[in-house]
C-alpha cells in the first residue's frame, strides 16, 4: 500500500467537521486505498469496527445496494446508537439517486460521511444543489514525482524523472519497475474501463436529462482523446478539434465535439485551463489548454510517436501546482504567453516552463513575457538544464526536478 500522506492529512484535518468529504479523481489513482488508510487511522485512535460502515460499489457483494432505498436502509441499520459512525461510500456515482442517501446521512447527528467518485458528475446537478456549501472536495491525482521517488527508493533522480515522464504516476504502475509491456497493458485497461464506464453512466443520465447527448461513437471519442493528448501545451478550441476531424474524412458538428470533449473531462482524463489576460485582468473565452492527468496514458494513446519534452514538463508542472493548492490559468501579456498564472489566496506566482534555457534565443523567448509584467509578484522559470540557474532582474531560473522534490 503506497502511503498518500498529503491526501491522508487532508482527510485527518477534515475529520468530524460538519461537511461531506468528497474525494474525486481518475480511476485507479488511489481513492479506495486512501479511504482504507484513513480507516486504519481512525482505528488507531480507538474507533471501533462497529463505528465504521464502508462500501465499495465496485465489489459485487454490494450489488444489491445499488438501489438508493436499499442502500439507505442498510446504512441506517448499522449506525452506532451512542457513538459517531463514519460512513465511507466508494464510487458512489454507480448508485442512481445516491444524492438522496448522502443528504439524509448528512443531516443525522453523529454521522461523518466520506464519498468517492471517478466522474465530475458526482458534484454536478442535483447533488451540488442539495449539498451546496456543505461539502469539501479533495481532487486526488496520480503520484507526484516526489511520491514516485519514495516508491522507487534510488539516488539517481534524473533517471527516475525520465522514467516518470515515460510511465506516469499511477500508483500500481510505479511498482512495476519499468516492465514496459505490463505498464502498457495496465494503462490500456484503465483507459478502456474509463471509456466504457463513462458511456454507461452518460446513457443513464440521458434518460433523466434530455440535454445530455448520448456518447455512441467510440471511434470518435478515442480519436478526439488522441488529438487532445497530442495537443498538450497548445491552445485548442472546439472548432480546431472539429476541423481536425473533418480533415480526416468524416463530418462532425462542433456541438458533438464539445459533448465528446466533456465526456473526456468528466472522468478526469483531461483538465481544461482557461486563458487569462494579465494586463487586462480578465479571463479570455477564446481557446483553452487541456492537460492529461498522467503522461503514461499519453504515451499509451500516442504509441510510437515523438513527444515534445517541454510540453511534457509543462504537463507535470501544471499538476504539481494543483497538488500544491493553486488555482491556475494560462497567462497572456499582450502578444506573449505566460505558461501559468498560479493563485493561492491573495498570492500570485508566474511560471514559465522549458526543457532548456541554454540557447540564447530560448532564454530570451522564455524570460521576455515575465519581464513585461510590471507587478511585484514572484516570477519563476522552471527548466531541466542546470547551466542557466540564477536570478535575472528578479526572475528566478530554477531546476524543475529540484522544484518538484521540494513539494
Amino acid at each position: 500500500m503506497i502511503q498518500r500522506k498529503e491526501y491522508l492529512e487532508q482527510l485527518i484535518n477534515w475529520k468530524d467537521e460538519p461537511v461531506i468529504k468528497v474525494v474525486t479523481g481518475i480511476r485507479r489513482c488511489g481513492k479506495s486505498t486512501l479511504l482504507e488508510m484513513f480507516q486504519n487511522y481512525l482505528k488507531s485512535l480507538g474507533v471501533s469496527d462497529d463505528q465504521i460502515v464502508s462500501i465499495n460499489f465496485e465489489e459485487l457483494e454490494y450489488d444489491s445496494l445499488l438501489d438508493y432505498k436499499s442502500l439507505y436502509e442498510y446504512i441506517k441499520e448499522r449506525l452506532h446508537k451512542t457513538k459517531k459512525t463514519y460512513v465511507f461510500l466508494d464510487e458512489i456515482q454507480q448508485v442512481e439517486d445516491f444524492q438522496k442517501v448522502v443528504d439524509s446521512l448528512y443531516v443525522k447527528k453523529n454521522v461523518d460521511v466520506y464519498i468517492t467518485g471517478s466522474n465530475a458528475y458526482l458534484l454536478s446537478g442535483e447533488l451540488a444543489t442539495l449539498i451546496s456549501g456543505r461539502y469539501v472536495e479533495i481532487n486526488m491525482l496520480p503520484l507526484s514525482f516526489r511520491e514516485f521517488c519514495e516508491v522507487n527508493d534510488r539516488e539517481d533522480k534524473d533517471n527516475l524523472f525520465a522514467e516518470y515522464m515515460t510511465t506516469g504516476g499511477m500508483p500500481y504502475v510505479a511498482t512495476l519497475n519499468k516492465q514496459t509491456d505490463m505498464v502498457d497493458t495496465y494503462l490500456e485497461g484503465i483507459y478502456n474501463t474509463i471509456i466504457i464506464k463513462d458511456i454507461e453512466e452518460r446513457q443513464k443520465r440521458k434518460e433523466k436529462d434530455p440535454n445530455k447527448r448520448r456518447i455512441t461513437d467510440i471511434a470518435l471519442l478515442k480519436n478526439i482523446s488522441k488529438f487532445l493528448a497530442n495537443s498538450i501545451g497548445n491552445p485548442v478550441s472546439v472548432k480546431s478539434i472539429a476541423d481536425y476531424i473533418v480533415s480526416s474524412g468524416r463530418k462532425v458538428s462542433q456541438n458533438t465535439v464539445d459533448d465528446y470533449v466533456q465526456a473526456l473531462v468528466e472522468p478526469y482524463i483531461f483538465y481544461p485551463v482557461d486563458r487569462y489576460d494579465v494586463l487586462g485582468k480578465q479571463l479570455l473565452k477564446q481557446k483553452q489548454k487541456l492537460y492529461i492527468v498522467d503522461l503514461g496514458l499519453q504515451r499509451h494513446l500516442l504509441a510510437r510517436q515523438k513527444y515534445d519534452l517541454s510540453f511534457s514538463l509543462e504537463n507535470i508542472i501544471f499538476f504539481e501546482l494543483k497538488r500544491r493548492g493553486y488555482s491556475i490559468n494560462i497567462g497572456k501579456a499582450g502578444t506573449k504567453e505566460i505558461d501559468f498564472v498560479a493563485r493561492k489566496n491573495d498570492d500570485v506566482h508566474y511560471y514559465q516552463v522549458t526543457a532548456s534555457m541554454v540557447e540564447e534565443s530560448t532564454f530570451e523567448r522564455e524570460i521576455s513575457p515575465l519581464k513585461s509584467i510590471n507587478d511585484n509578484y514572484p516570477k519563476t522559470i522552471l527548466t531541466l538544464d542546470r547551466f542557466t540557474l540564477g536570478n535575472y532582474e528578479g526572475i528566478e531560473v530554477v531546476n524543475a526536478i529540484d522544484w518538484l522534490l521540494e513539494g
